[in-house]
C-alpha cells in the first residue's frame, strides 16, 4: 500500500503526541484526534489507509469507529490499544474487523509492524506472555460476563462448583 495515511485515536494526549512523532519518522502522514467524535469527523473527510484506535475514550469506545472506517475504505489496516487488556475486548476488537490487539504501553516498532504485516504471516511472539495463570482467569472473567455476572450460571458453564468459582472470583487477577 504506497498510502500511508494513519489516524491515530487516543484521549491521552502526551501519548498521543509521542506516538504520532514515532509514527510519522517510519514514513505515515498522521492525523489525529482525541475524542470518538473527532475521530468520526476526520474519518468522514479523509479516510486513512491505516488507524490506530484507543480501546477506552472519555466518550466511547474505538471499536464505535471500526464500522465508520470500513465503512469509507474496507481496506484500512486497523490497531486497537487498550490499557485495559483481556481476552473478551480482545476478541471483540478482532471481530469487529481489526487487524491486532496491542496493549499499552505499545512499542512504536510493535505497532508499525502490525500495521504493514502482509499476507497470512503470524505476528512474532510477544515478548512477555500472559501465564497459564492468567489466561485461565482471564477466560473465567469473560465467561463470568458473558453471563451477566451470574456466578451460579458461570459456574454450570464451566463445570466447577459454585463456591470454587466465588473464591477464584474474589481473588485478585494473577500477576503475569
Amino acid at each position: 500500500m504506497t498510502d500511508k495515511t494513519l489516524l491515530i485515536l487516543d484521549d491521552d494526549a502526551p501519548l498521543r503526541n509521542r506516538l504520532c512523532r514515532a509514527m510519522e519518522t517510519r514514513g505515515f502522514t498522521v492525523m489525529d484526534a482525541g475524542t470518538v467524535s473527532d475521530g468520526i469527523d476526520l474519518v468522514r473527510k479523509a479516510a486513512p489507509a491505516y488507524a490506530i484506535l484507543d480501546m477506552k475514550l472519555d466518550d466511547g469506545t474505538g471499536l464505535s469507529l471500526v464500522p465508520e472506517l470500513r465503512k469509507k475504505r474496507a481496506d484500512c489496516r486497523i490497531i486497537m490499544l487498550t490499557g485495559f487488556g483481556n481476552i473478551a475486548t480482545a476478541v471483540a476488537a478482532v471481530k469487529a474487523g481489526a487487524l491486532d490487539y496491542l496493549p499499552k504501553p505499545a512499542d512504536p516498532d510493535q505497532i508499525a509492524a502490525a500495521l504493514l504485516q502482509t499476507g497470512g504471516d503470524l505476528p512474532p511472539p510477544p515478548q512477555d506472555p500472559m501465564s497459564a495463570d492468567r489466561v485461565r482467569w482471564e477466560h473465567i472473567q469473560r465467561v463470568y460476563e458473558q453471563c451477566g455476572r451470574n456466578v451460579s450460571e458461570t459456574a454450570r458453564r464451566l463445570r466447577m462448583h459454585r463456591r470454587t468459582l466465588q473464591r477464584i472470583l474474589s481473588k485478585h487477577a494473577p500477576r503475569d
